[in-house]
């Protein structure tokens, strides 16, 4: 398990978490180890895909290094409990609550979803490594940016339809990562192309390198 130092330099180096979310358990770890394979570490399992404790056990075992697989939609205690048995670097909460309590608790990195300037500080104080500004589809990057004026030091990582067009707005409004599912999942994890999932991570990831040079 990563320290929290560790995980701080490595999303702010790779700047992109990809999430994995499906309904075919197979497929779900095919895409894990399709993105290892194009360089992206950082992978979510959400534990809403079927055996996502699972898919999580076999994707560590198959990717070794070359991934940091984290469990995402962790809301209860429990589902932060099960993240930990399974294996998981790192969770992801959609919101405030148990499973970001859970989680630090267990001294595990976690980025917490919050939309609010006011969610956005709890989540910081409650102990959450990063904030995943969700869903960002509804200020986008002007939303973040206006965030980010009277709160420059906390790091956001918006998801929630980030597609390619926008990755460069996020990162010029002061992201430090962004988060993306079906842009870059596709159905992937439902069974879809694996080779068309590489190729667009492969453009993700020329992106995410863009802005870190700008």
């Amino acid at each position: 398990m990563p320290e929290h130092s560790d995980f701080a330099q490595t999303l702010r180096h790779d700047r992109l978490v990809a999430i994995v979310r499906g309904k075919d358990p197979e497929a779900a770890l095919r895409s894990v180890v399709a993105l290892a394979g194009e360089g992206v570490r950082l992978v979510e399992v959400s534990l809403t895909t079927p055996e996502a404790d699972e898919v999580i056990r076999r994707a560590i075992r198959e990717t070794g290094p070359d991934a940091i697989v984290g469990a995402g939609t962790v809301v209860t205690r429990e589902d932060a409990l099960r993240a930990r048995d399974a294996g998981a670097s790192w969770m992801v909460t959609p919101a405030l609550g148990q499973g970001l309590e859970q989680a630090v608790a267990l001294g595990v990195p976690v980025l917490a979803g919050a939309l609010t300037p006011t969610e956005a500080v709890a989540a910081m104080r409650a102990g959450a490594h990063a904030v995943k500004l969700f869903p960002a589809s509804l200020g986008g990057p002007g939303y973040l940016r206006a965030l980010r004026d009277p709160l420059p030091g906390v790091p956001f990582v918006p998801v929630g339809g980030v597609n390619a067009e926008l990755v460069p707005a996020y990162f010029a409004a002061g992201a430090v990562a962004v988060g993306v599912g079906s842009p870059l999942l596709g159905d992937a994890a439902d069974g879809g192309d694996p080779a068309a999932l590489r190729e667009r991570a492969r453009a993700f990831r020329a992106l995410c390198r863009a802005g870190e040079a700008a």
